[in-house]
């Protein structure tokens, strides 16, 4: 990440500024969830998810295999 560090601090500082402003954010996992913990901005996020790609295809609305099977019980 420290070749990427002013651009994902950047980013990160920009995700804080408009969830303080009333945007639901969510952290989507991955480098973005290290990131989010690096800068100590948890608490300064709607959600952080350690999901990854699963919490995208949520937001797109696909069914999750493990929600389908408890819904189904």
């Amino acid at each position: 990440m420290a070749s990427f560090e002013t651009g994902t601090k950047s980013m990160m500082d920009t995700i804080v500024k408009v969830t303080g402003e009333g945007t639901v954010t969510v952290i989507g996992g991955g480098d973005t969830a290290t990131a989010c913990k690096k800068y100590k901005t948890e608490d300064k996020v709607t959600h952080v998810s350690t999901g990854g790609g699963a919490s995208l295809e949520l937001l797109e609305g696909k069914d999750m295999p493990g929600i389908m099977a408890l819904s189904d019980a």
